[in-house]
């Protein structure tokens, strides 16, 4: 579906323009065009792919889709996806963003995603000193738009990762919803890091050495996203070690209740145990056995268990056994 079509010159906007009115303005000096487009179908891309003379292979992979973030370079333009992430409730919908860029276009095409990209747009017309510089300047607004946008997300994670925290020393809670959240926190983290980490690796190609000659005069704009990118993957490093210690933090604790239960248990059980002996040997009725015509015999036999429970019962409680 068709989001916006309009044309630029020299950093201002000329106005919104058909799509058959594209290739005219492709041939004017200093004028680019900007296309947006949202869960495309073949034969959008088929159309965009005529209009500005996209890569073949770069097409294919904006159709099929769930690319993992890469900057691809097809002579001189550039093929950018990204992963956009957005809250779904409890869980991470991961849509995608891919961007063709040439000399005097920008072509981007928004898959799976709710949230749009016309504050970009709005931003890159207020500034035309900057828009001046073409479909490289657009590239990176949408770029920094897209990361920025990871912010928000990992710091609702850790909020979430603080809450289990504050909760796993609570023996009101649950050990087990315990892990279960600090899993589907891994999880979460696992799916901004697949969005971050491949992107952090491919954005150094804009801003160091050999620059594409679409980027040229922009790389200090990428190096700035390239820094928020750092920043998010080592935020993301962090808290999933913090993960990791919390999960076996909780199993430690889960293992100290079950070794609290084993000893409660072993207490009880010599408790038993001990009176259970001096019946068992006294039920025996051997002919020979002393104290079994004592009048004093049963009296002496239950005392007897009764003070050995009752010291018992007072060392297992001095030793926080009981």
């Amino acid at each position: 579906m068709l989001i916006n079509c309009a044309a630029y010159q020299k950093g201002k906007k000329l106005g919104d323009i058909r799509k058959d009115e594209i290739r005219d303005y492709l041939a004017r000096a200093d004028c680019f065009v900007w296309v947006a487009l949202k869960d495309a179908t073949g034969e959008e891309l088929a159309e965009m792919q005529a209009q500005f003379g996209l890569h073949e292979l770069a097409v294919e992979d904006s159709h099929h889709g769930h690319q993992r973030p890469k900057i691809e370079e097809y002579g001189d333009s550039l093929f950018v996806a990204l992963h956009i992430i957005e809250p779904a409730g409890d869980e991470l919908r991961v849509g995608e963003l891919d961007i063709f860029v040439g000399k005097n276009y920008v072509l981007s095409v928004r898959n799976n995603a709710e949230q749009g990209f016309v504050n970009v747009r709005q931003r890159s017309e207020r500034e035309p000193h900057l828009l001046k510089h073409g479909p490289a300047f657009v590239l990176y607004a949408l770029m920094d738009t897209v990361v920025d946008r990871y912010f928000p997300v990992l710091d609702a994670v850790e909020d979430q990762l603080e809450q289990v925290e504050e909760h796993i020393f609570d023996v009101t809670k649950s050990a087990r919803t315990n892990i279960e959240a600090l899993y589907a926190i891994k999880n979460k983290l696992m799916t901004l890091k697949h969005a971050v980490g491949p992107l952090h690796e491919a954005v150094g190609r804009l801003y160091g050495g050999r620059v594409p000659a679409v980027c040229a005069y922009t790389q200090e704009y990428f190096r700035d996203v390239a820094d928020h990118l750092q920043r998010l993957n080592q935020s993301i490093d962090s808290s999933r070690d913090m993960v990791t210690t919390a999960i076996s933090v909780n199993l430690s604790m889960i293992q100290l209740g079950e070794n609290e239960v084993t000893k409660r248990l072993a207490a009880y059980a010599a408790l038993v145990a001990v009176p259970t002996m001096i019946a068992g040997i006294y039920g025996m009725n051997f002919k020979n056995m002393p104290e079994l015509g004592w009048a004093w015999g049963y009296p002496c036999a239950v005392g007897l268990m009764v003070v050995i429970d009752v010291y018992l019962f007072a060392r297992f409680r001095k030793a926080k056994w009981l």
